[in-house]
């Protein structure tokens, strides 16, 4: 058993709201009489957050008798029959935290795999929990884990849970994954009651409901139903854990989980609402209570402000306007800050020798998009294209700093002009000056073989090249596109040039190695590089690699382009509609190779002569993009290699009716040794199963 200071984990429980079990020196089994009553625990059992040491446990066990406490067993053991019981505790539950419980156990063997289960004063048991501990911080054996992202649990079934168990529980024991990184959108505020939904469906989605809400308000023209309390983000939660996927996932592994925009509000950021025909409104009541259920429904390692507590301790807000910003961004009303800064979820963890895993927070404390400001209509007033100037939005991105400091006096798109309003402004900030501090400061210190940066939002340039249109492909009445390369997106951090720049940076300048990011958010799968430029505005030298993972659940831009305009002149770009009525994404072919390679595609369905036509310059940063891929994503990692695994399964419109979770589409695998300091990685791709071939 290692040795630790009982005081400083019992300070630690109370900080995160949790009660603290303590090791046993002797094991001995179960005396508790426990029986199992599932339906008394409805959202299962879920451990999070584990170490070399501990881990935290939680259920959720209401009453209905009017009862504003009651006291929950916790039993934590070395074997799934309890004959050596390693852990017990008696843990409060309370009304006031939605009946849930976090208790924290300690003094735990690393690397250890346990169960656990939570009895009630008359015997009644949740269901059987299974977790484990990290490796000590000098184990040199491989790890392996898996991340997921985007789950909307009215659009879909959360199949690649089911797909994850399956294959964990057939692989062998040195093969299982520890942990399941969870990058944001565990949850989805925005629902869709059953008036809101037309036909019933969305897209090839048959709409469920699953959540409702007492306090609910209608937004976007009445198309949408968002939070209105806490109870409200508390019956999200309630919801979504009842999936049987779902809940057993949690049940089976420790998770880690960081949060996106959906914990919250949709287009938020800080605690700044925002909706379509609504404009920004302050919203730091909501922020709170946002932030309150997540800490309690998610058991992780993160402290709220201020003195211990044994639940989360929310701050009295009012919503104010948000008016005065700090050079990073940062709304300094005092409201903001205390909403903000009522939970705070950006970490790092140590998983043996091999990862330091490093989670950042892109919501809470980023600064204002300045691509979305009203000021740029008058450049793309009446303009057909969907895509946005790459060079308009590094100027828009990094005001006073863009070309070394000397931004243009005017913004320019095709023959309009207007006087650049960001001229004078400090640059985007995506983390904020304090937790971008943090962050920095950690990856120079890592030590690990692989520094993973776990981050909701993806790192890459989601770039095109309509410059290379063919003359009269687009409709005579539409002005030439005269403006070089273009993006699709701005939101992530590939429209956050500066700071992402700067973090790149510190990689290249400390001579970090083994620097790879995992993210979520974009409903696909996509594997590349990390790298501050891309021609002609620089030279590519990655400093590291980059992976998105595809959704578990909620739609994607594949399936949103399927159900559009058939008549769009562009839309050879991204979908080829075939005699046969089926459809094939030739936007993945957009983005790795450019538009030459889609629209010959798209015509000739010849994929050899649509990459003999690719633009080398495009995309030197991607390897792989799948716009309608779900699933997840397997990471493995020794002292030499990281190996990424995209498992990719069909559109989870219905939930599969066998063990397995249903078929795959393919296995992608993606091989990077550790590069030396100076080198360049260098990405191996091998399709173990199934077809890739239009997102290579």
């Amino acid at each position: 058993m290692p040795t630790l200071d009982r005081r400083q984990f019992l300070k630690l429980a109370a900080a995160m709201g949790a009660t603290l079990a303590w090791s046993c020196s002797t094991l001995r089994p179960s005396a508790s009489g426990w029986r199992e009553r599932r339906e008394l625990y409805p959202h299962g059992v879920a451990s999070g957050d584990p170490d070399a040491n501990s881990v935290l446990l939680w259920t959720r066990r209401p009453y209905d008798d009017g009862r504003e406490k009651a006291t929950l067993l916790v039993e934590v053991a070395e074997d799934p029959g309890f004959m050596r019981v390693i852990a017990t505790t008696a843990a409060p539950v309370l009304a006031a935290s939605d009946w849930t419980c976090r208790v924290l156990v300690a003094d735990l063997p690393a690397a250890g795999e346990f169960w656990y289960r939570f009895v009630d004063e008359a015997g009644n048991g949740s269901r059987i929990g299974r977790t484990l501990t990290a490796p000590a911080p000098d184990d040199p054996r491989p790890a392996k884990f898996a991340f997921v992202s985007c789950q909307s649990a009215p659009e879909g079934a959360m199949n690649a849970y089911r797909r994850m168990i399956w294959e964990d529980e057939r692989a062998a024991p040195d093969e299982r994954l520890g942990f399941v990184l969870h990058l944001g959108d565990f949850v989805y505020e925005v629902i869709q009651t059953p008036d809101q939904v037309k036909d019933g469906h969305r897209y090839d989605r048959k709409i469920t409901f699953p959540v409702s809400y007492k306090h609910g308000r209608k937004v976007a023209n009445d198309r949408f139903t968002v939070p209105g309390s806490l109870d409200d983000y508390r019956a999200l939660y309630k919801g979504y854990l009842v999936d049987p996927d779902l809940q057993d996932a949690r049940a089976r592994w420790p998770f880690v989980c960081i949060w996106d925009n959906h914990e919250f509000s949709w287009l938020a950021w800080q605690s700044i609402m925002s909706f379509p025909g609504e404009g920004e409104m302050p919203g730091q009541k909501l922020k709170v209570a946002a932030n309150q259920a997540w800490f309690e429904y998610q058991p992780m390692r993160v402290t709220a402000p201020g003195k211990p507590l044994d639940r989360f301790d929310a701050p009295v807000v009012a919503d104010v306007a948000v008016t005065e910003f700090d050079d990073a961004g940062l709304g300094l009303e005092p409201n903001n800050l205390a909403a903000i800064e009522s939970l705070i979820v950006y970490r790092a963890l140590r998983w043996g020798r091999h990862i330091d895993l490093i989670l950042t927070d892109q919501r809470a404390f980023r600064g204002k998009d300045y691509s979305n400001d009203e000021k740029l209509g008058a450049l793309f007033e009446g303009v057909p294209y969907p895509f946005f100037p790459e060079a308009l939005s590094m100027q828009v991105d990094s005001g006073r700093e863009y070309a070394g400091g000397h931004p243009p006096a005017e913004i320019v798109f095709g023959a309009k002009s207007i006087p650049n309003y960001r001229i004078d402004g400090p640059p985007q900030s995506m983390l904020g000056a304090k937790q971008k501090a943090w962050f920095l400061e950690r990856l120079r210190n890592a030590t690990a073989t692989w520094k993973i940066w776990g981050t909701s939002l993806g790192t890459h340039d989601q770039r095109v090249d309509p410059q290379n249109l063919p003359e009269g492909f687009v409709p005579k009445d539409w002005p030439k596109w005269t403006d070089g390369y273009a993006v699709q997106s701005n939101g992530d951090w590939g429209g956050c040039y500066h700071e992402r720049g700067e973090i790149f940076d510190t990689v290249r300048d400390h001579g970090i190695t083994g620097f790879a990011i995992l993210a979520g958010d974009l409903h696909s799968f996509w594997a590349g590089y990390a790298a501050k430029s891309l021609p002609p505005h620089g030279k590519f030298e990655p400093v590291g690699v980059s992976f998105v993972g595809g959704s578990i659940t909620s739609p994607g831009g594949q399936e949103a382009q399927e159900h559009g305009n058939k008549k769009n002149p562009l839309r050879k770009l991204f979908i080829a509609d075939r005699e046969d009525g089926s459809m094939e994404p030739t936007m993945n072919l957009l983005l790795n190779h450019g538009v030459r390679s889609a629209l010959e595609y798209a015509e000739s369905g010849d994929l050899t002569a649509a990459h003999a036509v690719s633009n080398p310059e495009l995309a030197p940063h991607l390897d792989f993009v799948d716009l309608g891929g779900h699933g997840y994503g397997v990471v493995s990692v020794d002292a030499n290699r990281m190996v990424t695994d995209f498992v990719c399964i069909p559109r989870p419109i219905e939930r599969a009716a066998t063990p397995d979770g249903g078929p795959l589409r393919y296995r992608v695998r993606h091989d990077v040794s550790l590069w030396s300091a100076g080198e360049r990685p260098q990405m191996r791709q091998l399709l173990l199963e199934g077809d890739a071939s239009l997102s290579t």
